[in-house]
């Protein structure tokens, strides 16, 4: 009860986490309700499908929006980091022109990778899915990314905007809309090609919606002539160049090593080890449920903290939100330790191979939700290539036992590669990002001294 009284009384005058939990709760309460139509959903298409097509769909899913993040230069952080640094500083002709380059570079990566993908439709088919008629389900799924062509970009406006109940909204909209297809599809034993159009029209309905609320928030933002900024307004193109990139280097570092597990399994193993992996993925997104919005909410207000040179109030807040995603996680760590197998089951008796995977990567996973602001820390003290250096390691290290353990060991030594990975470089990030807050604290405070 104590701990109760003195959770309200912080809340109570906390300010900045009244503000990033209320924008949490807008999303967080979206993800719940579409977590839970995910869950029906993945159930459905696993009965209706079978293990290897269950398999084969993640293995498309992943190869069109790996091709996507690979020619991604992340511009909704580079829209926080500037953006959001300089309205702050009342600077609105700067964060326009902040705005208009990274629209520009977003929808031209955007273009190129949609290019990339629907020539490498067949060899992805040979290779990953041993079945070079399966080339047009790459092709077709990989409309996903021109349905995102702004959609990085405009997130990241509306992070900064804080119209985090827009995107709530949306993410509701194409979750109701995608679990409804795939209801039709197994009531009516509909094919795989009707289950990957069901999550198609989702990620584009993800990226269209979006991009409609940041252009109608860009006016009262920046002013009816926010595109006419010119590009002389901005950080020097090295900085800028430095910053993209470097976040585009992390991004294929993270493709390659934490998102595309579907794909090295497909490659070492086969599409049905997918399956099992993918439906314990599925049950770890319980874990992440509500912490995922945390990451979006709190990124724009430890920038804002760091332009302010707050360091007060940046230690409270990741002090209690680390409180809060630990909490949460381990609760939820001790119930699917315990249920997993039976929430298994649902998917059907033939996917409990599935458990020990889904264990070994509680642990990983756990580490990196509890510390789920590492990454963003260091992007706010504009130091991107640390994380960037530290993940290149571990993931190069991760990527060359693949090679020596998965094909003799199968999927559960993936997913003991994958916690490790998280452990150790989670690990090192935090640690920096810490002992970079302290430094620059301990700067500020000499210079008000003299």
């Amino acid at each position: 009860m104590k701990i109760i009284n003195e959770a309200l009384e912080i809340l109570r005058k906390d300010r900045l986490l009244q503000r990033v939990l209320k924008n949490s709760s807008y999303l967080f309460s979206s993800n719940t309700i579409s977590m839970g139509l995910s869950v029906v959903q993945s159930i459905l298409a696993a009965r209706l499908l079978g293990v290897s097509d269950f398999g084969l769909l993640g293995t498309v899913t992943v190869f069109a929006s790996t091709i996507r993040r690979l020619f991604s230069f992340r511009m909704g952080e580079l829209i926080v980091k500037y953006m959001g640094g300089y309205l702050a500083r009342q600077e609105t002709d700067r964060a326009a022109a902040v705005v208009k380059i990274a629209y520009l570079i977003e929808s031209v990566s955007s273009l190129v990778a949609f290019g990339i993908l629907v020539l490498m439709a067949p060899i992805a088919a040979s290779v990953f899915a041993d079945d070079p008629t399966t080339s047009y389900l790459f092709t077709i799924y990989g409309l996903i990314i021109l349905g995102n062509l702004f959609s990085e970009t405009s997130i990241g406006i509306l992070q900064v905007s804080n119209r985090f109940r827009g995107q709530a909204v949306i993410n509701l909209i194409q979750s109701i809309i995608t679990a409804l297809i795939i209801t039709v599809a197994y009531l009516t034993k509909g094919s795989l090609l009707m289950v990957l159009s069901a999550y198609l029209i989702g990620k584009v309905i993800l990226g269209i919606g979006p991009t409609l609320l940041a252009f109608g928030s860009l006016n009262k933002l920046l002013g009816k002539d926010w595109w006419k900024a010119p590009f002389s307004l901005l950080p020097s193109w090295k900085e800028i160049a430095k910053f993209g990139i470097t976040s585009n280097l992390s991004a294929t570092i993270n493709l390659i090593v934490r998102d595309s597990e579907a794909l090295w399994l497909a490659y070492f193993l086969s599409t049905t080890e997918v399956g099992y992996y993918k439906v314990a993925l599925a049950i770890i997104n319980l874990v992440l449920m509500p912490i995922t919005p945390f990451i979006s909410t709190t990124y724009p207000e430890m920038s804002r903290s760091i332009s302010e040179n707050n360091w007060q109030q940046l230690k409270n807040l990741l002090r209690r939100v680390t409180k809060i995603s630990g909490y949460w996680t381990g609760a939820v760590s001790f119930i699917l330790l315990f249920f997993g197998p039976l929430l298994i089951l649902l998917y059907g008796l033939e996917y409990l191979p599935a458990y020990p995977a889904m264990i070994v990567l509680l642990v990983g996973f756990a580490i990196a939700n509890t510390f789920f602001w590492n990454r963003p820390l260091l992007l706010s003290f504009g130091l991107p290539t640390y994380p960037f250096t530290i993940m290149f390691i571990c993931g190069i290290m991760k990527v060359l036992l693949a090679f020596v353990l998965v094909p003799i060991y199968g999927y559960i030594a993936e997913a003991a590669l994958l916690s490790a990975y998280f452990a150790v470089s989670v690990g090192l990030i935090v640690r920096k990002g810490l002992k970079t807050l302290s430094q620059r604290e301990r700067a500020d405070n000499l210079e008000v001294a003299v």
